[in-house]
This record gives C-alpha cells, sequence and structure tokens, in this order.
C-alpha cells in the first residue's frame, strides 16, 4: 500500500486537531484479542503524553484504530507523533504477542477550528455501533474520551 499523501504546505505543528485512522496488517481482527486492544490502548495514552498530544477521543475496532488528538503547544509534532505511536504500539505487540500490528501508512484529517471536537468524538465511539458489533458505545471495552465521559458521548 503507498502511502497516503499528507497535505502540501501544512506542516503539522502547533495546536492543531487531528482525526487519525489507523489499519492493522492486512487488515487481521487483531483488537478482537483484548490482550492486544488493552496494550495497544496503553502504548497510545503514554506516547501522546510524551510527545504532547491531548487523547479527546478513540476507539479500537477489530481491524483498525481511531484516534482524535490535539497538539497541546506550539511545538507538537502530529507526524512525529504519528510515527512514535505506531512504532510503540507496533513494538509492543510484536515482542509480547508476535507479528507486525499496522499496514504502512495511516489517514488523517486536519479538523477546522470551528469543528465540533464532541461531534467528532461521538462519530469515533458510535462506530461499533455502525459496525454492529454492539447496541451501545457503552457496551464496547475500547472505546474513550479524555474530553468527554460516555454519558455524553451516548446522548
Amino acid at each position: 500500500m503507498s502511502r497516503p499523501p499528507r497535505i502540501p504546505g501544512f506542516d503539522y505543528l502547533g495546536p492543531h486537531c487531528y482525526f487519525a485512522t489507523f489499519c492493522t496488517f492486512q487488515r487481521r481482527a487483531t483488537f478482537g484479542n483484548a490482550r492486544a486492544a488493552r496494550l495497544t490502548l496503553m502504548q497510545f495514552r503514554r506516547t501522546a503524553r510524551a510527545e504532547g498530544f491531548a487523547l479527546l477521543a478513540y476507539c479500537l475496532m477489530p481491524d483498525h484504530a481511531h484516534l482524535l488528538v490535539q497538539g497541546t503547544t506550539a511545538t507538537c509534532d502530529f507526524r512525529k507523533f504519528v510515527k512514535r505511536a505506531k512504532q510503540a504500539t507496533g513494538q509492543f505487540y510484536a515482542h509480547r504477542i508476535g507479528g507486525p500490528l499496522w499496514q504502512e501508512g495511516f489517514h488523517e484529517r486536519v479538523l477546522r477550528r470551528d469543528t465540533d471536537l464532541r461531534e467528532v468524538a461521538r462519530y469515533i465511539v458510535w462506530n461499533p455501533v455502525r459496525a454492529g458489533l454492539t447496541s451501545t458505545p457503552g457496551e464496547y471495552p475500547y472505546l474513550g474520551s479524555g474530553l468527554l465521559s460516555l454519558d455524553d458521548l451516548c446522548a
């Protein structure tokens, strides 16, 4: 798979918000494994803190991950965050479970300043319901938000 192009002329630095999607290697249902999902979420949280990003919402679907993140300083580098997040989760997965975790590349949407982050977070956490995995987001174990409570997201 070739990498999706980034936005020409945009530096991906600073306090911007991003909606990112990473696909698992060969779109395998990797996150059907509870241990793999827990380890991956732990590494995402750790990397977000280390790189100065707020993890506003997340959802690990069986074969992909959605993240809503926001840089917290003028020097936050989204490309570096993604590289470190995929590297850390991939290495952790390879050592603890075995094999590659991610496909090459990722998809991102840079959100405009006037975007309603609550709506994007809701879209992310309702993903398992739209996919027919659960009837409510609260039933799905691998989603959450650092922005809103699950009750707020399910409303």
